[in-house]
């Protein structure tokens, strides 16, 4: 019987998610002198990110707004694009001559990748509505999506051209989260961020291992009536990049604020959903309506907008090049160019300060390749990675 026991136990420990480890805080606040921005591509049309498959080839997907993903293979671009879905998107994402939040936003890889080859993209669609499809890899090329298998996950009409968040990702619970902005225009007029009845303005949460998707059972308003049963956390503005610590698992938004603060929220991994980051009764910390809401869950960092305009989120550090970023969440402003560090220290307060404050760059997003190894996407074209200064 002893025996069984320690079998069971054994099974256990092997069969059980790598994830939610602890960490250290870091010795000190990261060196600016100790890291550089190396250029690894460049010569693309509006990237808004950058992701890995996380099959083991190594290779680099870079998203670009005017609806083309496309591969990075031992440093050089592939010649024709992994997917072109440019006739699906809205038009005025098209438009080189304008501004537009429109467009191819998202990419996020199925964590069985590998055996399944199956991966998701968000994007506005001609009547500047969010989609989510599924699609396949290609049965004869493992450099091209076959463009006839996608499948429609997920919409949501969009009232107003901004704030349409966009961004995906897979959690260590093989769920897909997905980013909603508040729907648009400014101040969120229809109170859409606080109303749970709406997708919009919040992070979704669905297991997509379905025909289309199922609402995860443990989803914190699930069977509750008047809401959404997807919505996982809410009271977001334009979260404009989330990413799960590679280690801990806990959680990071970024998002874009009104008219004077952008902040960075914060989710412990063992969270069970459900909280109420605040807008838009509170822009940051900092009051935008007399509303009154209970339980908000505040920033961990802010910042004013005599530093920058619009933030971009980004991950904690867990590759192996740099060692005085490891545990470092970095994350930049797209205006300034400024790339900014976060950290809790050991007595549990967060620190965070100005990291990089003249890069040049238009920091439109963050990515990782397989290694956990850090790079920025610079909407100008750019590709670049960070590794320790020589």
């Amino acid at each position: 019987m002893r025996k069984l026991v320690l079998l069971v136990l054994v099974l256990l420990a092997v069969a059980a998610p790598a994830f939610a480890q602890e960490a250290t805080a870091p010795a000190a606040p990261p060196d600016p002198a100790a890291v550089t921005l190396t250029e690894v591509a460049s010569g693309f049309t509006r990237p808004l990110y950058l992701t890995n498959a996380g099959d083991g080839s190594g290779r680099l997907f870079v998203v670009e707004q005017v609806g083309l993903i496309w591969i990075v293979e031992d440093g050089s671009r592939v010649e024709t694009p992994f997917l072109d879905v440019s006739t699906l998107i809205s038009r005025d994402a098209l438009s080189l001559g304008g501004y537009s939040e429109r467009g191819l936003l998202g990419l996020a890889f199925h964590p069985d990748y590998a055996e399944n080859g199956l991966f998701f993209i968000n994007y506005t669609d001609a009547s500047g509505d969010t989609v989510v499809a599924r699609y396949g890899v290609s049965a004869d090329n493992a450099n091209a999506a076959d463009p006839n298998s996608a499948v429609i996950i997920l919409t949501e009409d969009q009232p107003y051209a901004n704030h349409n968040g966009g961004h995906m990702a897979f959690g260590h619970d093989g769920y897909l989260y997905i980013a909603m902005g508040d729907g648009g225009s400014g101040g969120d007029p229809e109170n859409r961020a606080q109303n749970l009845t709406t997708r919009l303005g919040k992070i979704l949460r669905i297991n997509v291992d379905a025909d289309t998707y199922d609402v995860p059972r443990d989803n914190p308003f699930i069977g509750q009536e008047n809401t959404a049963p997807e919505i996982w956390a809410y009271g977001l503005r334009n979260p404009w990049r989330f990413s799960f610590d590679a280690l801990t698992d806990d959680l990071y938004i970024a998002d874009v604020g009104q008219n004077q603060y952008e902040e960075v929220n914060f989710q412990p991994a063992a969270s069970a959903g459900g909280e109420n980051y605040g807008w838009r009764v509170y822009e940051g910390a900092h009051r935008y309506t007399d509303q009154e809401i209970p339980g908000t869950v505040f920033p961990v960092a802010e910042y004013a907008h005599n530093q920058g305009v619009s933030i971009t989120g980004g991950y904690v550090y867990r590759g192996e090049q740099i060692p005085s970023l490891q545990g470092v969440y970095l994350y930049a402003d797209w205006g300034s160019g400024t790339i900014w560090w976060l950290y809790r220290a050991e007595a549990g307060e967060w620190q965070y300060n100005p990291f990089i404050t003249n890069s040049g760059r238009n920091v439109s997003s963050f990515g990782v390749d397989e290694q956990n190894e850090l790079y920025i996407v610079d909407y100008s074209g750019g590709i670049y990675r960070f590794d320790p200064a020589s």
